[in-house]
Parts: structure tokens; C-alpha cells; sequence
């Protein structure tokens, strides 16, 4: 997963000025905005660093019937197909905000959408590692006749939240805000494109085997809530 993320948060490399009428207020890009993206990605790798979380899992198997009726349907589906798809997707929501908030723009307005939108990938990356460690929820998996093999490998003790939902919703709202006010083109059908898309991502992930459904909605809240503030409190321009 921790691949994904880093991949997710390289493709918003992917501007190039050219003039473009502009409205709205102006994120400011700064070099705080690098030393801000750069603690971030600290804290997102040192988890994998520090070999979080230790130790083998409380059980393996687990008893399947202590999972909440709502997560249950999880238990009964591992897709591989679903899981490649859902980083496809991802990376497909990834490209579309960077297009939608960056293509076109004149320099300075892409230059501080990127810090904005740089600041929200890495924040909900870091936020999410390390919530998995302090929760440190069992996968699926581990409530499987597989759950000895799986039993090894911690990321199956890092199911809640989801990383590609958080960071799927967290691009589709830090645009919303953005587009919102910066009246950008197009910025309701991008929006509802995106925000399927991470609807997409979530379900994938169920469908995978990968998390409950109950992951996915929490990192579809915690996504959601750091984009939301990230495009909100991020300086402008005077």
C-alpha cells in the first residue's frame, strides 16, 4: 500500500503553465509548503521504518462472528482483480485532480494549487499510517482458514483506515473547495467524476478483501476532513 501512496502523491508532478483567465483567491506556494510535504512523508514512511506495529496479531484465525454485521460481507470476498483495479482507479482520481486544478493555469495559481494540493495527499497519507498503528485493526484475512499464512505479514493489522479511500476522498474534496473558489472550468462535473471515483476506489477495496466497509468509511471521513481543511487554511495570496 505504502507504494501506492508515494506513486498517488508523485503524479501531481504533472503541470505545465500556459495562460489562463483567473478568478478567486490564490493559494501562496512557499517553502514551508516543501518542509510541510517533507514532515509529512517522514512520518507516513517511519512506521515501515520502526517495523510498526510488533508482534503477531491476537489471533489468527480470528472468530469471524465478532466482526460487526455491517463488516461481515468482507469476510466472503478477495478479488485480486479488485485490489489491481482499485490502484488503477486511484491513480486515476489522482490524475484528474491534478489535471482539473493544475492544466492550464498561469504559473503562480498552479504553483500554489500544487502546494495545496501536495499538503493534502501528504497529511491524509501520514494521518492514516499512523492511525492503522495506533488502532492496528485486523484484514479479512485473519478471520479466513488463511489467516496462519497471513498472520506474518503487519499490514494485516493496519485495516482501519483505508489509505486509498482516505486519499481518493481527500483529492476529490481539496478540489471541490479549490474549484469552488477559484471558480474554476468544469468544476461540477469534475467534482461528481471524482468523487465516484473514490466511491469506486472504497468499494474495490471491500471487494478485494482488503478492509471492511467500515475502513472505508472512515477513511473516506478522514480524507474528506483533511482535504476540506487543507484547501480551507492554506495562505493565499494578499
Amino acid at each position: 500500500m505504502r507504494w501506492s501512496a508515494a506513486a498517488w502523491m508523485l503524479l501531481f508532478a504533472l503541470p505545465r503553465a500556459r495562460a489562463y483567465a483567473q478568478a478567486g483567491p490564490i493559494y501562496r506556494a512557499s517553502w514551508w509548503d516543501a518542509a510541510s510535504v517533507g514532515a509529512a512523508g517522514a512520518l507516513f514512511v517511519l512506521p515501515m521504518a520502526l517495523d510498526l506495529p510488533q508482534g503477531p496479531p491476537s489471533c489468527a484465525p480470528c472468530d469471524p462472528t465478532t466482526v460487526p454485521t455491517v463488516d461481515r460481507s468482507a469476510l466472503h470476498t478477495f478479488s485480486d482483480g479488485a485490489e489491481t483495479a482499485s490502484d488503477v482507479v486511484l491513480a486515476g482520481v489522482a490524475g484528474l485532480t491534478a489535471f482539473a486544478s493544475l492544466h492550464g493555469l498561469p504559473a503562480a495559481q498552479w504553483r500554489g494549487n500544487f502546494a495545496m494540493l501536495a499538503n493534502a495527499a501528504a497529511w491524509t497519507a501520514a494521518s492514516t499510517e499512523w492511525l492503522k498503528v495506533v488502532i492496528r485493526r485486523k484484514r479479512p484475512v485473519l478471520y479466513t482458514s488463511g489467516a496462519a499464512a497471513a498472520a506474518a505479514d503487519r499490514e494485516n493489522q493496519q485495516s482501519l483506515p483505508s489509505t486509498h479511500a482516505s486519499l481518493a476522498f481527500a483529492a476529490a474534496t481539496s478540489y471541490l473547495v479549490l474549484a469552488r473558489r477559484q471558480h474554476l472550468r468544469h468544476r461540477t462535473r469534475n467534482a461528481i467524476l471524482l468523487y465516484a471515483g473514490a466511491v469506486g476506489v472504497s468499494a474495490l477495496r471491500v471487494a478485494a478483501g482488503k478492509h471492511f466497509p467500515t475502513d472505508v468509511a472512515a477513511g473516506a471521513a478522514l480524507g474528506s476532513g483533511i482535504g476540506w481543511l487543507s484547501a480551507t487554511v492554506h495562505p493565499t495570496v494578499p
